[in-house]
């Protein structure tokens, strides 16, 4: 058995530290290495060192020549690549196409440390470094692109990942017990690596795709082919439901095919048992980035002192990757392994005496567990649009497991930050009375997303009375306790069946409230969720014709619709009826700091060719941009023009003070009369005979 290193290798000297001649494993990420349980390369790296194989990073390397990936050597058994914690083309542009300027996965925050579509350029990039290796695929980016796929950022359907990448497998979902069977083969069979293919398809790892020549195919359940989908959108929704199904009760094997090619599709690994959950979590973590480093990596801090208390969630919203990657099924840690976890955290030397979070996908869903029989559930949600009967929540169970990690020595507070089933938490009071009263620090994530009855059934969201029915709740237990706290509410706009009347009955929800949501997101459509394939087709799950804002100038009209007029800051108290959090003016994802449009208007073009300009003639919604500075027509007021050269002051040139009022409502003084306060150096004339010398 192997010995845990402090720090998985990312350098020769390092393996001649460890006494490792050759590598069994490489692993190579887009993200940085940060030594972390959260992060799945790491995690992965060390739980094949715990079964006896020699692993090896490569994180972020150079993909302009082959020095970074070569520089551990050619390794015994296979390669395995991740784009990272996110799908590269979202780590990288936003909902609006526009680029981001940071990454919480890479050193200092820089972007642009991966490449567009990684696991397509890293693939490429072993390939040519080491001919013949048997490559495997995992990650976000590989797992939700196995198959037949919508890509947004392109705008175009694309072929399952796994035929343009040409690798030999996929090791979809969290990959722990697929990628130590995938070595195992590898390992024992001499065989197996000269002849991976068949060696592969002999083996029909469960949580594997494979690609095989359609005149081979094995028996199993034929999915639409590219081509069908192509030529017939609606079927990537079928394909789709067929997956989630899949997932769930862990039959049959699906097959797809493009061109002359078939990719199979395992059923997906069985969920892991608690006891095997605990031992992963048990490996010897840092919790920091590799020592290599000279900057830190943004998302250490936000995972330092966060507890992951289990996986998987049932709610199975129609636009969540969450639970398509880990799956429906809940899998929770022992409460001694999670009170072993913070009691290392205690000895740490950075140890501050809080515990940011303990929780997962949906924090109040640790210990949950169904009763049913797996095999036959043909439900898409356990809780939507009725929590199911066989799902049995644990959430006094989980108030008690709380209250203990609390009490251990050295813990001064204890979080749960990671959000919550608001529905769930409404089937026990005495669970939200310990959420507001004890574990809540000031404020609490909340997902209501939407308001609309039709948006949130096609989101598999609960009602809005559910949502309603909790904020009260929270609110009284809140003001019992004596604590001033907050809810963040994160809200969506632009998704599939919702339209510019829907999108203004949520902004009329939050005028009445006098709400100015912090957290507002227009829905990003990512690979493998059913919520896409809807967008896709513009078509519900049962194929019924669904209206849909595709371009970004729609997708853009229906967000603003949620700003405030006037960005002020203002603050609601608990004790005013139904508000229970500080409102900050809104920030939106997809726009960087600014909630002003393009300045060149909108368009729905693919990234990243294409130009964005407003058509000449036409004003771009705010201020007039660098690409439209026509001079205003006989129809167009000179107000709507504010003339350049002005510096910061809102103030007109004289010539034009008399005409009509700034768009803004400032006061401005007529030709002539002295404008209030001491004359301004554009109005320092004599004054008339009507105005006196005072």
């Amino acid at each position: 058995m192997l010995e845990q290193p402090e720090y998985l290798p990312m350098s020769r000297e390092e393996m001649t530290t460890l006494g490792w001649e050759e590598l069994d494993v490489l692993l190579v990420s887009g993200d940085a290495y940060l030594d972390s349980h959260a992060c799945g390369i790491p995690l992965l790296g060390r739980w094949l060192v715990a079964h006896g194989f020699r692993t090896g990073l490569i994180c972020q390397p150079n993909w302009e020549n082959l020095s970074d990936i070569m520089r551990l050597g050619r390794p015994r058994l296979f390669a395995g690549v991740s784009a990272g914690s996110l799908d590269s083309l979202l780590a990288h542009y936003t909902a609006f196409r526009k680029k981001r300027h940071d990454d919480a996965y890479t050193p200092g925050g820089q972007a642009g440390a991966r490449p567009n579509r990684a696991t397509l350029v890293y693939s490429n990039l072993l390939r040519q470094a080491f001919p013949g290796l048997v490559l495997a695929l995992g990650g976000v980016e590989a797992s939700l692109r196995r198959a037949v796929h919508y890509d947004f950022w392109s705008n175009s359907l694309r072929r399952p990942l796994l035929l343009d990448a040409k690798a030999d497998i996929i090791l979809y979902g969290m990959a722990e017990s697929s990628i130590v069977k995938l070595a195992v083969l590898l390992r024992d069979s001499p065989d197996a690596r000269q002849n991976p293919a068949h060696a592969i398809a002999q083996a029909a790892i469960p949580g594997s795709a494979y690609a095989v020549p359609v005149d081979r195919l094995p028996a199993g359940q034929a999915l639409p082919s590219f081509e069908a989908i192509d030529a017939n959108p609606v079927l990537l929704i079928k394909t789709t439901l067929s997956f989630e199904r899949q997932g769930v009760n862990a039959n049959p094997r699906l097959i797809q095919t493009s061109g002359g090619r078939g990719v199979v599709f395992e059923p997906p690994s069985p969920p892991l048992e608690a006891a095997t959950l605990d031992s992963i979590y048990a490996l010897p973590f840092t919790r920091r980035g590799h020592p290599s480093y000279l900057e830190k990596i943004p998302a250490e801090v936000m995972l330092a002192s966060s507890v992951t208390s289990h996986r998987g969630c049932a709610g199975g919203c129609s636009f969540c990757s969450l639970s398509l990657h880990q799956g429906r099924l809940v899998q929770s840690r022992s409460a001694a392994s999670l009170e072993a976890e913070i009691e290392r955290l205690v000895a740490s030397p950075d140890w501050q005496g809080t515990i940011s979070d303990v929780g997962g996908p949906s924090a109040n869903m640790w210990g949950a567990t169904c009763q049913g029989q797996r095999e036959k559930c043909q439900r898409e949600s356990c809780l939507f649009p009725q929590r199911c009967r066989f799902f049995h929540p644990a959430q006094k169970e989980q108030v008690e497991l709380l209250r203990r990690l609390k009490s251990i020595p050295g813990v001064k507070s204890l979080r749960v930050a990671s959000g919550i089933r608001f529905d769930l938490a409404n089937t026990s009071d005495s669970y939200v009375e310990a959420l507001a009263g004890e574990f809540t620090g000031g404020q609490l994530k909340i997902a209501p997303e939407h308001v609309s009855r039709r948006v949130l059934d096609l989101m598999r969201k609960p009602s809005l009375e559910e949502f309603e029915k909790f904020l009260v709740s929270f609110t009284r237990h809140s003001r019992s306790c004596g604590k001033e706290q907050y809810l963040v509410p994160y809200l969506m706009t632009g998704f599939p069946g919702c339209g510019e009347a829907e999108a203004q009955e949520l902004a009329a929800w939050l005028t009445r409230r006098g709400w100015k949501p912090q957290q507002i997101q227009c829905f990003i459509p990512t690979p493998g969720t059913l919520a896409t394939a809807m967008f896709y087709a513009e078509a519900d799950s049962h194929g019924r014709p669904l209206e849909v804002a595709k371009t970004d100038a729609a997708r853009l009209k229906q967000h603003q619709l949620l700003f405030p007029e006037t960005p002020e800051k203002s603050r609601f108290r608990p004790n005013q009826p139904g508000l229970s959090r500080r409102f900050k003016p809104v920030k939106t994802a997809g726009i960087g700091k600014s909630s002003r449009p393009f300045r060149g208007g909108v368009t729905a073009n693919p990234i990243p060719d294409e130009s964005r300009q407003t058509p000449p003639g036409q004003v771009a919604p705010g201020r007039p941009g660098k690409f439209n500075r026509e001079k205003p027509s006989f129809s167009q007021p000179k107000a709507a023009f504010p003339k350049r050269g002005i510096g910061k002051s809102n103030r007109p040139f004289r010539s034009d003070a008399a005409t009509k009022p700034f768009p803004d409502g400032s006061r401005r003084a007529p030709p002539g009369p002295v404008a209030p306060g001491h004359p301004s150096k554009f109005n320092r004339g004599k004054p008339s005979a009507s105005q006196p010398k005072a």
